[in-house]
């Protein structure tokens, strides 16, 4: 017979202690699914029906502060807190994270005169926010909450309170933070959009401050950066096609540059058309370099950005570019440098 491991043993008493393991189809599991989406999608469209003038005084207030945006909340509301956060500073608008619960025991601290508090809570009337309000007001900050309950202290307390009606949770319980943490996030973008189009936030300067991003690897990557590491093929007209081909596996770039003898770009030759060649020439002996390239190769600038060079490879159907600096050959960009950069 059988015996389960100890360890087994006790999971399965501590489930079945704690749990009711019931069988579900796919069936019931997509209802509840699809019911919890339609209740915050529902939440979501009576929010964005219902802007009010307190929300646009909200950013219209942060657009005109001198200051940063400290934004703060405990338990689930402090999560969603971090996110607009980010959301605000990769957006134009600087600001801080500050847990209520570190608040009230230093972190109050990194305040300053001119910052403006925004507050989020779903009742507004927990402990920690309690303590935290007075504090802030002490301060002399500017308050805004993002609350669900009109009559709490904090709604009472702020000197901006943005509502968030939230009808029902979508747990079946009406517990667990989930309609009202959508509302909070979606409003904090919200803000973050309006006032990152009051201030003509632009492309640029959303790479500025996503560097390591697609978006921004194509507006500031430049073919100069991708190039770096890749070797620098070239053979000369009257190279044997051994020289070429040679030249074309031992720098894997899937090509090389054909000069002339002072350095000046004469054409191309790729592994295609080396292939194309061998369908009709019997005798490669007597072939040189010259006799196969492609003349008036495309070229790409050395400072030009990357995004430019992808067009162009895109136009033509090529995979790869001479890259050239003051008309001189300067190496060879591939599709595959691309790739690796993340830019397509």
């Amino acid at each position: 017979m059988y015996v389960w491991p100890a360890f087994k043993q006790v999971h399965f008493f501590l489930a079945a202690k704690n749990t009711i393991l019931i069988p579900h189809s796919y069936h019931s599991i997509r209802e509840k699914l699809e019911n919890t989406l339609n209740i915050e999608a529902n939440a979501l469209l009576q929010l964005g029906q219902s802007v009010t003038d307190e929300a646009c005084r909200a950013v219209d207030t942060i657009y005109h502060s001198r200051g940063r945006v400290i934004i703060t909340g405990i338990g689930k509301s402090a999560l969603v807190a971090q996110k607009i956060v980010a959301t605000f500073n990769s957006t134009g608008t600087n600001a801080v994270f500050m847990h209520a619960a570190d608040a009230i025991h230093g972190d109050i601290g990194m305040m300053d005169e001119q910052d403006i508090v925004i507050c989020i809570s779903k009742s507004g009337d927990t402990p920690e926010v309690k303590v935290l309000v007075p504090l802030i007001k002490n301060f002399g900050n500017m308050l805004i909450s993002l609350v669900s309950n009109n009559d709490s202290f904090l709604a009472l307390q702020s000197d901006i309170c943005i509502f968030l009606d939230v009808e029902k949770e979508a747990d079946p319980n009406n517990l667990a933070p989930t309609t009202s943490t959508i509302l909070q996030m979606a409003m904090g973008d919200a803000m973050a959009v309006a006032l990152l189009s009051m201030r003509g936030f632009s492309q640029k300067q959303f790479a500025r401050f996503h560097p390591g991003g697609s978006l921004g690897k194509q507006l500031y990557l430049k073919v100069s950066d991708l190039i770096v590491r890749n070797e620098k093929p070239k053979v000369y007209l009257n190279d044997t096609i051994k020289k070429v081909i040679t030249e074309i596996t031992g720098k894997r770039l899937g090509a090389t540059a054909v000069m002339d003898d002072n350095e000046n770009l004469m054409g191309i030759i790729t592994d295609g058309d080396l292939r194309r060649m061998m369908d009709t020439v019997e005798n490669l002996s007597s072939i040189n370099a010259g006799e196969i390239m492609s003349s008036n190769p495309k070229t790409i600038f050395f400072d030009s950005l990357a995004v430019d060079a992808l067009a162009l490879m895109k136009k033509h159907s090529i995979t790869q570019l001479i890259v050239l600096d003051n008309m001189r050959y300067k190496g060879m960009l591939h599709l595959h440098d691309m790739i690796r950069e993340g830019i397509i």
